[in-house]
């Protein structure tokens, strides 16, 4: 690569094409132009290696020093250089060798919920009081919690795709390229309608393209919150409350809160006696999963369903018996 300006336009190329072809390239371009940075601080010049991707998966915003979050941050180049190849074909593409290979799907955490009480609360009390930073983050979270929505999606959510009368929220355009509309359980409807109202009271933008949840602090107020800022409060809150991790990865995880809503409503339709197969499709349309077996990896993968899915194949052995006998 002859000049860190051009390794920016071939990312903005890269990410062009992407976007013609339906992917969502958010995440992709935050890792791009974060690799992009790295390169044009070490002063790297001449082809894209290994050594340079591997360097830069080290040092992550939050210091990881854990093999398995450097293997996905590197992952996550594959695609670009291989694209890039094209047009430098010494480009290096990385590969499983470097940190190990990534486990294929890790068992999330799922929360109980008095966790899930207790994280509300502690969103609820943050300062500076009075203000409106406390009301922000715990009806985020709560949100999140009770749709199972991903926290991209909330927080792309603006005023004109919450309609509060119908109780439905607009997701347009995510992950997959795709759109859907996500009923609302009318406590989370009173619980938004509650922070909409004292963001109103406050001042803050309340036209149909502004952000539904805003930042409230210094040059940044009324500003869309971000991503960054959203997961540094949620990890705050997270060693304050002493969680017992019970899933694969480092610690609970915001995105937890989606696979917790996902549990439950399979946990309760088994409860209930609903026909576990029929509902899946719903929830698969619901949560906004490109393939219904996405839904269904829950199954096989969380310690919490696994013996609905033990029973689910139990019985069926035992009707097979009756069938030949």
């Amino acid at each position: 690569m002859s000049a860190p300006a051009s390794l920016h336009s071939r990312i903005d190329l890269f990410l062009a094409e992407r976007y013609r072809l339906g992917f969502s390239c958010r995440h992709d371009a935050y890792t791009l132009r974060s690799f992009a940075r790295h390169v044009q601080s070490v002063r790297h010049r001449g082809p894209l290696t290994v050594e340079v991707m591997a360097d830069w998966a080290r040092h992550d915003g939050l210091g990881s020093s854990d093999p398995h979050t450097w293997a996905r941050r590197l992952k996550g180049l594959r695609t670009f250089m291989r694209w890039l190849q094209q047009f430098e074909p010494r480009t290096e593409v990385p590969n499983d060798a470097i940190f190990g290979r990534l486990p294929e799907r890790q068992a999330p955490h799922i929360y109980t919920e008095q966790e899930v009480v207790d994280l509300l609360a502690a969103a609820r009390r943050l300062g500076p009081a009075p203000g409106l930073r406390g009301a922000v983050f715990e009806t985020l979270f709560g949100l999140i919690a009770s749709t199972g929505l991903r926290v991209g999606e909330a927080l792309s959510l603006r005023n004109m795709d919450v309609d509060l009368k119908a109780g439905m929220l607009r997701i347009h355009q995510t992950k997959f390229g795709k759109s859907r509309q996500v009923p609302m359980h009318p406590s989370t409807v009173d619980a938004m309608r509650r922070y909409r109202w004292m963001r109103d009271l406050a001042g803050e933008p309340a036209v149909d393209e502004a952000a539904f949840f805003i930042n409230t602090r210094g040059q940044f107020r009324g500003l869309p919150l971000g991503d960054r800022q959203v997961h540094r409060v949620f990890d705050a809150l997270r060693r304050r409350l002493g969680w017992r991790n019970r899933g694969a990865h480092h610690a609970p995880r915001i995105h937890d809160l989606r696979h917790t809503f996902v549990v439950r409503r399979i946990v309760q339709w088994q409860a209930q006696g609903v026909d576990i197969d029929q509902a899946m499709l719903s929830l698969s349309t619901y949560v906004g999963h490109a393939m219904v077996t996405n839904t269904y990896w829950y199954l096989s993968a969380v310690p919490e369903l696994m013996a609905l899915a033990a029973g689910r194949f139990e019985s069926f052995m035992l009707q097979a018996e009756v069938d030949h006998a």
